[in-house]
């Protein structure tokens, strides 16, 4: 897929993953490897955005992508959040996985710019993951099966 059908199409919440095309290379050449990773990798849809303005200067439309945490012991220390925009990427996406049917997702707050601060199995689960973790203006939203989702399931 291209980049503009992963912002139009795939629901927030699913594990995306991306390519350029090339093969991996082997382990032994490490630093190769960490070039590559960095096209061809996978994450989870975490946010999407319109074009828009700010004065004569136009910014594509684009989507963010959870690529992976680091940290230990239960502390995350860093996150790694890719942003592709629509127009100028040429690399190939593939949705490895949708979010399941029945599932919450919380957002960090209401709006174009919320970004989904996780995904829970359901609401239940998401009211008591909110009560664990500081997020006041959250949002709380089931996943439904949509037109695009019930026509690829049929």
């Amino acid at each position: 897929m291209y980049s503009l059908l992963i912002h139009d199409f795939a629901p927030i919440g699913s594990i995306i993953s991306w390519s350029d095309g090339t093969p991996r290379p082997p382990k032994r050449f490490a630093r190769k490897l960490i070039g590559w990773k960095t096209s061809n990798s996978s994450g989870r849809l975490i946010r999407k955005q319109g074009a828009r303005y700010i004065g004569n200067h136009r910014f594509p439309a684009c989507f963010t992508i959870h690529e992976s945490d680091y940290g230990s012991q239960g502390t995350i220390v860093l996150r790694v959040h890719r942003t592709f925009d629509v127009e100028n990427s040429g690399l190939t996406f593939v949705v490895v996985e949708r979010p399941p049917v029945g599932s919450c997702r919380l957002f960090d707050r209401a709006g174009e710019g919320a970004e989904l601060v996780h995904l829970a199995a359901s609401r239940a689960a998401a009211e008591d993951w909110l009560t664990r973790h500081g997020y006041p203006r959250a949002v709380l939203e089931e996943v439904v099966v949509d037109g695009i989702e019930g026509r690829a399931a049929a």
